[in-house]
């Protein structure tokens, strides 16, 4: 999915959860831009170290402990965007990620879009160049 579509699914997240939990404020649109463009920052360079480093305990924990990170990282945003954004507290900061994945799930495969909805699950197949050598399966679909 492109960058800036997933941006806006992710604002648009961060702006239902703000609306659905009193405990989590967003001024405005535009800091739910910001606040999604800082989440996937820090989900891209400070979770896998923070998972790396509490491997421990989110294995004994079978990975519950990563909702801990996963709260973690929405204070962390909340620290670094001193206003516009705000979160009451550690446990706020856990329902709003919860709240955050679901909207998220929901609202990109509501964007998602299927461009071969005759099977194949929405890959597209090219044509054949001459000569090419084209692979079929059991059932006489072309899978190469």
């Amino acid at each position: 999915m492109n960058f800036l579509v997933k941006l806006l699914v992710n604002s648009l997240a961060v702006i239902i959860g703000s609306y659905l939990l009193s405990g989590v404020h967003v001024q405005d649109p535009i800091y739910a831009v910001i606040v999604a463009a800082v989440l996937s920052i820090l989900n891209v360079s400070v979770k896998p170290l923070l998972l790396l480093f509490t491997l421990p305990f989110t294995i004994f924990t079978l990975g519950l402990f990563v909702l801990v990170i996963n709260a973690s990282i929405i204070m962390i945003a909340d620290w670094l965007i001193p206003s516009g954004f705000e979160v009451d507290g550690f446990w706020w900061a856990l329902l709003f990620s919860l709240l955050l994945s679901l909207l998220k799930s929901i609202l990109e495969s509501l964007v998602k879009k299927d461009n071969n909805p005759g099977g194949n699950g929405g890959s597209r197949l090219r044509e054949p160049e001459e000569g090419e050598i084209q692979v079929f399966d059991k059932d006489g679909n072309r899978i190469k």
